[in-house]
């Protein structure tokens, strides 16, 4: 009988084992940190869980309100979608949960890291609809009488951010997408100010760039068929958002984007195509782009203390706390 339990369906290396009994086995990002009260940033985090339908949570950071110069300031508000090829990680895994800290820290931001369901066991769009899910509960703090008491007595709504790193870089570019909806421009009902994707995992069916040397291209390939199976074309509009046919970025629903790319990332070029094609799309917007030497992907989760992990937070702070009047 344990014989049985242990063979293997199906792998996706070096991400998962899917087992003949049904159970998962995800071979990364599974060391997990509690939410508290970090003793080196001050930052208070807490988990809730916000669609009970759904079991769908959220881990809310709030910054040590003593070291603002205003402790009655309301802030600006960071949702956050973690990566792990949409299929890993968790807000509360724990170098997600350092990075948190550390960036609610220098940016004084209130963040909301999002539990979003993961494939196999829930396939895309599965983790899309949580992440629009999440976003509404925000907005539902706008007036200051939300159920979460962090939000309505600390959120500045009109200045609410979506970030995220990879997968969840793209997770957020698509929820901006929905915030917009096609050929609504520089704004949404949402309010969305700003996006932020760090290395956002974008790809398609023809390589561009370096991608055809690379020796992960053939796995990245595989990821997409993988986490959505109803829609397994690497040019899916959410997968290649400037594959042919794809919605224009026109309807792309916030003011501004900050595009970070990693120098020696697979999916760098990638990033840089999605720069260049909104700047030319006729988007209002102003869109930015940063690019890191000598890194690889997502480097900042692997070594957080290093200087340049320090210089990226440091530019995503500024991002987030940049008033642009002319667009408002």
């Amino acid at each position: 009988m344990d014989s049985d339990n242990n063979e293997v369906a199906y792998e996706v290396l070096p991400l998962l084992r899917v087992y003949k009994d049904g159970r998962v086995e995800r071979l990364m990002g599974t060391t997990y940190s509690p939410a508290s009260t970090d003793p080196i940033t001050g930052v208070s985090s807490k988990d809730l869980t916000i669609v009970q339908e759904t079991g769908v949570s959220v881990r809310l950071y709030l910054p040590n309100l003593t070291t603002t110069t205003t402790t009655n300031q309301k802030l600006p508000v960071l949702i956050y979608f973690h990566g792990g090829g949409f299929c890993l990680s968790k807000p509360s895994t724990t170098h997600y949960h350092i990075y948190l800290n550390k960036l609610v820290a220098e940016a004084q931001v209130v963040a909301v890291s999002v539990d979003y369901r993961r494939p196999p066991e829930d396939p895309l769009p599965t983790a899309y609809e949580d992440s629009w899910a999440a976003l509404q509960w925000v907005v539902s703090h706008r007036d200051g009488d939300g159920p979460e008491d962090w939000l309505n007595l600390h959120a500045d709504l009109g200045r609410l951010f979506l970030a995220g790193v990879s997968a969840g870089a793209n997770i957020a570019h698509n929820v901006a997408m929905m915030a917009g909806g096609v050929g609504s421009g520089s704004g949404s009902k949402a309010g969305i100010l700003g996006v932020a994707l760090v290395h956002p995992h974008f790809w398609g069916s023809t390589p561009i760039g370096s991608e055809a040397l690379h020796p992960a291209k053939d796995a990245t390939s595989r990821l997409w068929p993988f986490v959505c199976p109803s829609s397994p074309d690497n040019d899916d509009p959410r997968n290649n958002p400037v594959a042919e046919g794809a919605p224009s970025l026109m309807g792309l629903g916030c003011r501004r984007v900050l595009v970070c790319v990693a120098e020696k990332d697979l999916l760098r070029d990638r990033g840089w195509v999605y720069y260049e094609a909104l700047g030319r799309s006729g988007w209002m917007g102003v869109v930015e782009i940063q690019e890191t030497e000598g890194e690889d992907h997502a480097f900042h989760l692997q070594n957080l203390e290093c200087e340049k992990t320090a210089e990226l937070i440091r530019r995503l702070a500024a991002f987030f706390n940049t008033d642009m009047p002319h667009l408002l």
